[in-house]
């Protein structure tokens, strides 16, 4: 079996051997691994089992000032500080949502059949992903601030729902193209959650959030593709939400926040989870043995009957040892040794 059958399996809740993983890396991330082994190559070794386009605005940096971008949807970033891939945001575009006249973008549609031609044509075996980040509570913060985005949900509803509606059509376009060609999911990125519960609560979510990400997730599956989310935080009040509007897939599946015994036990049977090793505790703070003790517990709490992917919560930070990152994935790489006894 290929890397694309074997997801396609755990994606379906089958046990397969090995669990599918995936395992990325941010910028600095990946500058230490490649100082610490010598291998600039090191990246491509990793061998995951998904691949795929991703389109969040295309920052652009802008020219004159070094570590500024600007997206497709007139948001600046600052990527001067600690975070050099997505940046701190510089103002705000939409100033009033009762008298804003903002225009979302034209996406350069030839841009994106350009990617998802080069993804669908280059022979890989791994799973093939059309990936959109800050879909839309997202988005609507970086346009107009998290403060009056929370503000308006309170003071004017009825506005802000126009506005996401807006957000909804923006997008369902962009997922007809993709729609066009054979990847094997749709994937949405939205962080809703926090450390503890969700940052505008499940009332709130389940009126503006909920509603049109039931309208993408459909059109995905009009056309026979799996769904993915990504969103960081808890989201626990939601999973029976998200299962109701047909979500396949969630990522990042943090267990400091989850219960993954638990979750697993409430909801292994109707969604797959994708992640579970800790970026923020398990392979900063661990010794590489414990990493790989930790790694072991979890797939084969998540991995039994299928629906599992292994793989870091997140992209792994710059603050893990190289060391650490290349004990996680002999792991991946060698489950017989570790996992499959």
């Amino acid at each position: 079996m290929n890397r694309r059958s074997i997801l396609i399996d755990a994606l379906n809740h089958k046990d397969t051997c090995p669990i599918p993983y995936t395992l990325g890396l941010t910028t600095q991330a990946k500058d230490n691994l490649i100082a610490y082994t010598g291998d600039l190559e090191i990246e491509k070794k990793i061998n995951s089992f998904m691949t795929g386009i991703y389109y969040s605005g295309d920052p652009i940096e802008i020219n004159g000032r070094s570590g500024y971008y600007l997206d497709d949807f007139g948001v600046v970033w600052n990527r001067n500080g600690a975070d050099k891939d997505i940046g701190m945001i510089e103002g705000y575009v939409i100033e009033n949502l009762e008298n804003n006249t903002y225009i979302f973008p034209e996406m350069d549609t030839q841009w994106l059949r350009n990617e998802l031609e080069k993804l669908c044509s280059s022979g890989t075996d791994k799973f093939l992903t059309a990936n959109f980040g800050f879909t839309m509570f997202e988005r609507c913060w970086t346009l107009m601030g998290m403060e009056n985005t929370l503000g308006y949900m309170i003071t004017d509803p009825e506005t802000l729902e126009d506005f996401f509606d807006r957000l909804c059509d923006f997008w369902l376009p962009i997922i007809d193209i993709a729609l066009e060609y054979d990847v094997d999911a749709i994937m949405f990125g939205d962080d809703w959650g926090q450390q503890n519960g969700l940052i505008m609560g499940p009332n709130h979510w389940r009126r503006f959030i909920k509603p049109r990400m039931a309208k993408l997730y459909e059109r995905a599956k009009s056309k026979g593709k799996f769904v993915l989310q990504h969103s960081c935080g808890d989201c626990r009040e939601i999973f029976p939400d998200l299962i109701e509007i047909g979500l396949d897939c969630y990522q990042t599946f943090q267990p400091e926040i989850y219960d993954i015994v638990e979750m697993k036990k409430l909801y292994g049977k109707n969604i797959s989870f994708w992640g579970a090793i800790s970026t923020q505790q398990c392979l900063p703070k661990m010794s590489p043995k414990q990493i790989q003790e930790e790694i072991v517990r979890i797939a084969r709490v998540l991995s039994e009957g299928g629906g599992y992917i292994m793989a870091p919560t997140h992209d792994v930070p710059g603050d893990v040892k190289a060391e650490n990152i290349l004990a996680m994935l002999d792991v991946f790489q060698n489950q017989e040794k570790y996992i499959q006894r």
